[in-house]
Formats: C-alpha cells, sequence, structure tokens
C-alpha cells in the first residue's frame, strides 16, 4: 500500500551521535564510582530490547534520580556536540519530503530531540517530533507511534518506521505498521533484513509514494 507518513529513528537512522551517548553514559557512570564502558559495547547494547538498561548500564533494577539528573545535565550541555548526519541524510530529506509527510520518534527526550535537529538544519522537514518522554513507554513499545498516528491523523497502514534496531522493529509490529531497518547505525544486521545505504533507502521511500 502507498505511504503517507515516514516516521524517522534519530540515533543511529538520521543522526550519528554515538559519541556523545558514550560520553554521556560514562559520565554518568563515572560520577557513581562506576569505570566507563568502551563505546562499541555500549553501542551494541543500547538499542537491545532484551536487557533492563538501567541494570546494564548503572547496576541498578530502575533508573535513579540521581542517574536521571546526571544524564540530563552533561547530555544538556554536549547533545550538539560531535553530531553529525550520516551521509546522505540531507539530501534524502530533501527528496522524500516532497512527496510524504514526516516525523520523528526518538527515545531521546523531546526536548534534546528538537535541539539536535535544529542544530543540523533539519527540523524544517519534520511535522512532528515525540521522544520517550511524551508517552508512558519507549520503544519497543508503540506509544510513540501510535500517539503520533493519532496527532497526525494517519492510519497506521499509511505509514512507515525506518530505524536501526529491533526496539524500532518491535514497536512498528506492535503497531502494525510496516517498517524498514537501516545498517549504518548502532545495530548491525543480517544482510537480508536490512537496507545499507541511503540511497537504497531513497529508492524504497520513493517507490512507496
Amino acid at each position: 500500500m502507498q505511504k503517507e507518513l515516514i516516521i524517522f529513528d534519530m540515533d543511529g537512522t538520521l543522526i550519528d551521535s554515538g559519541n556523545v551517548i558514550t560520553n554521556t553514559i560514562n559520565y554518568v557512570r563515572n560520577n557513581i564510582g562506576l569505570t566507563s564502558i568502551p563505546k562499541e559495547d555500549m553501542l551494541h547494547q543500547l538499542n537491545n530490547p532484551d536487557i533492563i538498561a538501567a541494570e546494564y548500564f548503572y547496576g541498578t533494577s530502575a533508573f535513579t534520580d540521581e542517574q536521571t539528573k546526571l544524564f540530563g545535565e552533561y547530555y544538556d550541555k554536549n547533545c550538539i556536540s560531535d553530531i553529525v548526519l550520516y551521509d546522505g541524510i540531507k539530501e534524502m530529506l530533501e527528496t522524500v519530503d516532497v512527496n510524504f509527510r514526516l516525523s520523528i520518534a526518538t527515545n531521546a527526550s523531546v526536548e534534546f530531540a528538537k535541539k539536535m535537529v535544529r542544530h543540523l538544519n533539519i527540523d524544517n522537514h519534520f511535522e512532528f517530533i515525540i521522544g520517550a518522554n511524551c508517552v508512558d513507554n519507549p520503544k519497543p513499545h508503540p506509544d510513540m507511534l501510535l500517539k503520533t498516528l493519532k496527532e497526525l491523523e494517519v492510519k497506521n497502514d499509511r505509514s512507515i518506521l525506518i530505524g536501526d534496531s529491533h526496539k524500532d522493529l518491535r514497536a512498528a509490529k506492535s503497531a502494525n505498521m510496516d517498517n524498514i531497518l537501516v545498517n549504518w547505525g548502532f545495530t548491525d544486521h543480517s544482510e537480508d533484513e536490512a537496507v545499507h545505504c541511503v540511497e537504497q533507502l531513497t529508492s524504497q521511500l520513493l517507490d512507496l509514494g
């Protein structure tokens, strides 16, 4: 079926923010007496839907107020430093924006997400941006996707989610929405289940218009 709305994940899909995410989590760890985690190990686990993130990153059963405060203060100061768009993303957005409505659903806080896309000069492409702090449950739960559909008055079969992780995949399936996995982000996928370059993604999206 032809699509009307493309919902993009942000980190690892549009924006390479691996350095600032790694530095922020390690800042929290160092301030609560833990050693740093190597970037490659951290990003590999970041999108793993089968771990308890607080337990893996900080050794607690849930995120504490101290962890949340430390994360927020560092990320707020540094979230636009050392971030870049993946090669070809700006051109892809300019191309598909002609035929589709575009939005973002990210597990980052919406305030940070808006700050980052504004800094990278792509904010004009997105009709709606939603973050994890806007819903009860982040991805892999479908809450953000369902809220986006309601806000923009689009049906799930007229929408598609583009993301780099199995959290995105599970969220899309729970929302009965089509999805495309990309392989240039934080998660490696097998050859047959993901697109491997932005040009391939652009072509697949244009075919849905």
